[in-house]
């Protein structure tokens, strides 16, 4: 996989379930968050 930083995993990571476009490409996306330790969501 391509370095991201966090903020360009996550944004990328929103982008494509925004779109949802490439399944394979949002799982591989959740999989290196989560491996992180990340939190996708937006906090209100």
């Amino acid at each position: 996989m391509k370095i991201m930083s966090n903020e360009q995993l996550v944004a990328a990571y929103r982008n494509a379930e925004k779109t949802g476009t490439d399944r394979d490409w949002i799982q591989m996306l959740k999989k290196e968050i989560h491996s992180r330790g990340i939190r996708p969501s937006r906090k209100i």
